[in-house]
């Protein structure tokens, strides 16, 4: 908590100052330039002197935060090949209702945890067993999972994803390829 006196940094602006008051969540400073401005809180740093502010900024994992703000490959689409005798490829479904006989006292956080941790399970396998291609369905609800499942994906090499079958999942679906390497 920030206290009157307090030399405090805004963190999303190059703005430091000098806390003169702090009412519930705001905290009202005194800019180095001589503006008096009100900030939340969770927008604000305490520091002590400059060589402070820079010790704080080199203890920030760079690597962390990078892994954060990487954006995922790009969808690739590929077109499906049907031969007479393909064998339909394994389908599996996310939704939490077909993966748990009951969901209650499970947070929105263990949900998602669950669905993609299962995601992943069948992309190993798919992988290890060399099986060209699996589709999940995710449902098209907030598209949450959806976008975690093609991040999960997009950290694969070997593999492709597109939309399902329009005509057979609607917009609930996402259709895998492994690229298969010669051994």
């Amino acid at each position: 908590m920030f206290n009157k006196g307090d030399k405090v940094s805004v963190l999303d602006e190059a703005m430091n100052g000098v806390v003169l008051s702090v009412k519930d969540q705001q905290v009202t400073i005194e800019t180095e330039d001589g503006f008096v401005m009100t900030f939340i809180v969770n927008e604000l740093i305490k520091v002590n002197d400059s060589s402070n502010l820079l010790d704080s900024i080199r203890r920030i994992n760079v690597s962390e935060v990078s892994k954060e703000k990487e954006i995922p490959k790009p969808r690739s689409f590929v077109k499906e090949k049907k031969s007479k005798h393909e064998i339909p490829a394994p389908e599996f479904d996310l939704h939490i209702e077909k993966l748990v006989p009951n969901k209650r006292g499970m947070s929105n956080y263990d949900i998602l945890t669950l669905q993609t941790d299962t995601a992943k399970r069948h992309i190993e396998f798919a992988i290890r067993n060399r099986i060209p291609k699996i589709v999940f369905i995710h449902g098209v609800g907030e598209g949450v999972l959806k976008a975690e499942l093609d991040f999960l994906l997009g950290r694969y090499d070997n593999i492709a994803f597109q939309e399902g079958n329009y005509q057979k999942y609607g917009q609930g679906a996402t259709e895998v390829f492994i690229k298969q390497s010669a051994m």
